[in-house]
């Protein structure tokens, strides 16, 4: 009557349908018990993990086996098989999907709080997508799953968004990174916070296949200053970028009003203006009257690179860029030659 009430088992197959299911274990009812000889069938991108009273037993990679002793050799020591298995057992059979998991989406859920050299205290958000897959099998039951009946990528996501959210912010704080930094080389970060995630992984028996910085949010006011320096290039400190803009824009707005060209002409700003959009001192006529305006308000000379003023007769700098002066007219600021008597704008004794 015994051996008549067993479900005697004499194919072991699992086919994985479902693109969310890491761990399946194979259904089996209190009567079924493997046989001696029964048919084991391991797809590809699976791996079958054969546990007995809670223990990992033995693990088989992907192909076509006919149990017995000699491949299941921790099985046969726990259940003290000396001369092989004759008799049914039972035994919990696992399978673990060690395909790609693609698409897997990640954000922080709080702002990550940066200190910034630019902008002080900042707080940032992000989000993207990252893929994993399964490389130790064995390992990933042990410390994540245990033995429930079936383990889904939901089960994890929320562990595996924990990591990255943590390793971001570590990363954050040891590389430095400014919030201009991020914004203009968001693909080095990427890479770097990728680096530092994989470890993490492994520890659980994933790797880290793809991960993917999508988009990191600013407050309003710091991402307008940040769209506003990246377009101006304002990195490494090249705040003259930022001037010869603004000038620009000054000169654009004023031939367009004629005005405020006027006006401006008495303020005696629109020789830097003119120097800087075109190029440099004497290059057309409101230039000559601008230079003669600014002269008179007691400018000695005008910067040759961005044509501010400089009242001071030998400075060897200029106190608005910063630009190391004796390479042109120290009355004028034009361009001249090493070996020029004199200057061929102004033509001033040099």
């Amino acid at each position: 009557m015994g051996i008549i009430s067993r479900q005697l088992l004499k194919v072991i197959e699992y086919v994985n349908d479902r693109h969310d299911t890491i761990i399946y274990k194979f259904p089996m009812n209190d009567r079924a018990e493997i046989m001696n000889g029964s048919s084991l069938t391991v797809r590809e991108g699976q791996v079958a993990i054969f546990m007995k009273d809670g223990r990992i037993a033995d693990v088989f990679a992907p192909g076509r086996y006919k149990l017995t002793t000699a491949n299941l050799p921790v099985l046969t020591s726990i259940m003290s098989w000396a001369k092989g298995f004759n008799s049914p057992f039972k035994c919990d059979v696992y399978y673990v999907e060690t395909t790609q998991f693609k698409g897997q989406k990640w954000g922080t859920p709080n702002p990550i709080t940066m200190r910034d050299k630019e902008f002080g205290m900042v707080q940032i958000r992000g989000f993207g997508k990252f893929s994993f897959r399964v490389t130790d099998a064995k390992l990933f039951m042990q410390t994540m799953s245990g033995s429930k009946r079936e383990f889904k990528t939901t089960d994890i996501d929320e562990h595996l968004r924990g990591i990255i959210v943590s390793t971001i912010t570590d990363v954050l704080a040891d590389s430095k990174y400014s919030a201009i930094d991020l914004a203009s080389k968001l693909t080095q970060f990427n890479e770097i916070a990728k680096a530092s995630l994989e470890k993490h992984f492994t520890n659980i028996g994933l790797a880290l296949m793809i991960f993917v910085i999508e988009n990191i949010n600013f407050p309003e006011e710091i991402d307008k200053a940040i769209k506003q320096s990246v377009s101006l290039g304002i990195l490494g400190g090249q705040m003259h970028n930022y001037t010869a803009k603004a000038k620009a824009d000054a000169l654009q707005s004023a031939a367009q009003n004629p005005g405020m060209a006027g006006t401006m002409f008495g303020m005696g700003v629109m020789g830097g203006l003119g120097q800087q959009a075109f190029g440099g001192p004497g290059m057309g006529m409101g230039m000559g009257v601008a230079a003669q305006n600014q002269q008179s308000a007691g400018a000695k000379r005008f910067c040759p690179e961005c044509g501010g003023s400089i009242l001071k007769e030998n400075a060897k700098f200029c106190p608005d860029c910063g630009k190391k002066l004796g390479d042109g007219c120290p009355k004028c600021g034009a361009t001249v030659k090493p070996d020029a008597k004199f200057c061929p704008e102004c033509g001033t004794k040099l």
